[in-house]
């Protein structure tokens, strides 16, 4: 017969997984200096929760539990090695007790405070193609999975696991340095370490798989690593980081209406605007300025598309010409199929749904989103709109078999029973 404790204590297990992994692992990497025994301890650790746990009860704090028996292991494992004391007197030092992270009002002018921040600069590394630092950085860190990663980079998991392999045979061969950057190579970064923040915070405004559409735990990680972020390039933050903080801060603001009493997606057109926090989306607004008011770039120019949305008191009176301008702008300095379906759907509210069908139908034709479930959805709805219900249809079957979030697969399943032709 299993404890009675060993749901409670699978269940903390899982919460400390989710929510602690990336904190557990930058720990780790800081305090034993090595990218794969760092990782390896803390699945060890975890191993022996599930093990110890159901039996000795859940400790007062879990993640300090996982961090000290982790770091246990990684001594262990330079135990094993030749050089054994050597590499231990050289870590014994570092091995400190799991401490809670830095307070925004803790910071020391050009030091890096936070242990996640810190090494996300220090995996997005020059001597590593831009999609590897972003790719390893989101695993090891961030605690992504690979399918999540290579939803990220629309790419198939085969291959995001290969360049994972690569990266860190990179990082061990080349002997790179888990070390923070001086300030002076904190900008040769920047570009990688705005993207790493900005698909933690995207995968958690709508993950990929399970239950729920919304992982506040990696918004709120990700928001925080945005405030830390500028706050370290104060006083004159880079344009971008100030877009991404105020764009992070716009779509988080809209949480509450994204998703009714049943866990189901209501679309933005139909949210009730007045649950969206007007505080937050106050302290967003001037940021996105900021940002839009120097030399744009896409960071910024997302803020002022997301800004034109929390401005207008209700969806009818959303400024669309505007924002097919920013999105103009845009797919001129970024150009991406992701940006061109995201103006589409602009277009069509500007200009209606057929002006964009034709972007739809070349995107279709291009081929580069043929598995991407939101261009098949956004095709279903133009042609919902135009009142073509049995291609609609087809769209949103489509859009359905490539879906793997349950609250965007009923939202789906909605809409494909309001297109769907009776039965004969």
């Amino acid at each position: 017969m299993p404890s009675p404790v060993a749901p409670e204590a699978a269940a903390a297990i899982e919460q400390v997984y989710r929510t602690d992994w990336g904190r557990i692992v930058a720990t780790l990497i800081r305090q034993v200096g090595d990218f794969d025994l760092a990782e390896e301890a803390v699945q060890e650790a975890f191993t022996a929760a599930l093990d110890q746990w159901p039996a000795a009860g859940i400790p007062d704090s879990p993640a300090a539990w996982i961090i000290q028996t982790a770091r246990h292991k990684a001594i262990d494992r330079i135990r094993r090695q030749a050089n054994f004391a050597q590499k231990l007197e050289s870590h014994a030092v570092e091995l400190t007790l799991f401490g809670e992270p830095s307070r925004e009002s803790d910071y020391d002018p050009g030091v890096i405070p936070d242990d996640r921040l810190r090494l996300i600069f220090t995996c997005c590394h020059p001597a590593l193609a831009p999609e590897a630092q972003v790719a390893l950085t989101l695993r090891s860190l961030c605690g992504l999975e690979t399918d999540e990663i290579a939803r990220a980079f629309l790419v198939a998991v085969p291959t995001m696991a290969q360049r994972l392999v690569r990266a860190k045979k990179k990082i061990r061969e080349a002997g790179i340095p888990y070390v923070v950057p001086e300030t002076k190579d904190l900008a040769a970064r920047m570009d990688a370490v705005l993207t790493v923040i900005y698909l933690v915070f995207n995968e958690g405004y709508a993950a990929t798989r399970g239950g729920p559409l919304v992982r506040n735990d990696l918004c709120a990680e990700a928001i925080r690593l945005g405030r830390l972020l500028r706050s370290l390039m104060a006083p004159n933050p880079p344009a971008e980081a100030t877009g991404l903080l105020a764009l992070m801060l716009l779509h988080d603001a809209r949480r509450e209406a994204r998703l009714d009493g049943a866990g189901d997606v209501v679309v933005l057109e139909e949210q009730d605007r007045t649950r969206w926090n007007r505080a937050q989306i106050a302290e967003a607004l001037p940021l996105a300025g900021e940002a839009l008011g120097r030399e744009p770039g896409p960071f910024a120019l997302q803020a002022a598309i997301s800004a034109e949305h929390c401005k207008a008191a209700r969806a009818a009176e959303t400024n669309w010409p505007q924002i097919v301008g920013f999105y103009d702008l845009l797919e001129r300095i970024q150009p991406s199929p992701i940006v061109a379906l995201n103006r589409a759907v602009a277009v069509a509210m500007a200009q209606g749904p057929q002006a964009a069908l034709a972007i739809v139908d070349g995107l279709l034709a291009g081929g580069q989103l043929k598995d991407y479930y939101l261009l098949h959805a956004t095709h279903a709805d133009l042609l919902r709109r135009m009142g073509a219900g049995e291609e609609s249809a087809e769209s949103y079957r489509r859009a359905l078999a490539l879906a793997t979030n349950e609250s965007e697969r009923r939202f789906l399943e909605r809409r494909l029973r309001e297109v769907q032709p009776p039965a004969a």
